[in-house]
């Protein structure tokens, strides 16, 4: 079985976490364990935990990783991080990868129904087990939520117009595959944006994943509970790939980063916060422009390191 996943920032991402032989390294989105299978073999007397939703990727991964040195691969989702660490028995961990884009290998196997590049199932799924599919979003989902979704987590301006058209279709016959999805997403456009880069139904397909995957839902609360399981000195870097993840990392890191909360015009700190973190990228990274020549998908990337103090 191939299951492949292209790293992005790899050589940012090793440096900016200063990874040490002796630490305990949790990649929280381990994919075809592209970032991981650099980083374990420097873990010579260290510790490397993965977890992922995807049964490709697990499988694929415990192969990949089986001869480069000490591991646990678990299937979990992130944000049941917690969940995985006392299992293990671990109580803190010194460094946290959390990359949140989907992989190469759910983008272009077209039976995932992860892209409208490729023809499949209407699925979008990274934890096969789960019942909530594209599908049932696409054609059970009421107006004003598909609307809403559009709107929120695709920030389509043309929601409105790509709801109604799904509605009308659904009317005749169920939307099975990604190929019908996106003709009607292209159906309800103007001619102009059809043919836009990156393709018409990008904004939508993003929607309705976040929404399948509930992606965005408790990212807030498990960054959190991730810099409170960080070791002294431990180090958490997040990779996003849109602006709505973005914005949430940036709230949570400058919150942690933060010694006082109280309102600007009162005389007295009475809130007592201190900071726990210090934000080691003021500015988000992005891919280099070698990178993103090579790699297409590393364009939107940001990425963001924290250390905790």
């Amino acid at each position: 079985m191939e299951f492949y996943h292209q790293p992005i920032m790899l050589k940012e991402i090793t440096e900016g976490l200063e990874i040490s032989p002796s630490d305990i390294f949790m990649d929280c989105t381990l994919g075809g364990a592209g970032h991981s299978s650099a980083i374990l073999p420097l873990l010579k007397d260290g510790f490397l935990v993965g977890i992922d939703k995807d049964n490709d990727a697990l499988e694929y991964s415990a192969q990949r990783l089986e001869k480069l040195g000490r591991f646990a691969l678990k299937k979990a989702d992130f944000k049941n991080f917690e969940n995985v660490l006392e299992d293990l028995g671990i109580k803190q961990v010194d460094k946290i990868l959390v990359d949140l884009g989907v992989s190469s290998h759910q983008l272009d196997v077209g039976e995932r129904g992860f892209s409208f590049r490729f023809d499949g199932p209407l699925d979008m799924r990274m934890n096969q087990n789960q019942d909530k599919s594209a599908w049932h979003v696409v054609n059970f989902y009421p107006k004003e939520k598909l609307t809403k979704i559009l709107y929120e987590y695709g920030e389509e301006k043309f929601a409105p117009k790509i709801v109604a058209n799904i509605l009308k279709h659904r009317k005749i016959k169920t939307i099975d595959t990604t190929k019908e999805f996106n003709a009607i997403i292209e159906e309800a456009l103007p001619k102009k944006y059809v043919y836009t880069s990156g393709g018409a139904g990008k904004k939508t397909f993003q929607a309705i994943r976040i929404e399948v995957n509930d992606e965005l839902d408790g990212l807030e609360n498990a960054l959190q509970k991730m810099i409170d399981r960080l070791a002294p000195k431990g180090r958490l870097a997040v990779l996003t790939f849109h602006s709505l993840e973005d914005r949430i990392v940036k709230k949570v890191f400058k919150l942690n980063a933060t010694d006082c909360l109280c309102p600007p015009d009162a005389p007295v700190c009475v809130c007592g916060h201190k900071a726990t973190i210090k934000i080691l990228t003021k500015k988000p990274t992005v891919a280099s422009t070698e990178e993103q020549t090579q790699n297409p998908r590393s364009t939107s990337a940001k990425l963001r390191i924290i250390e905790k103090l």
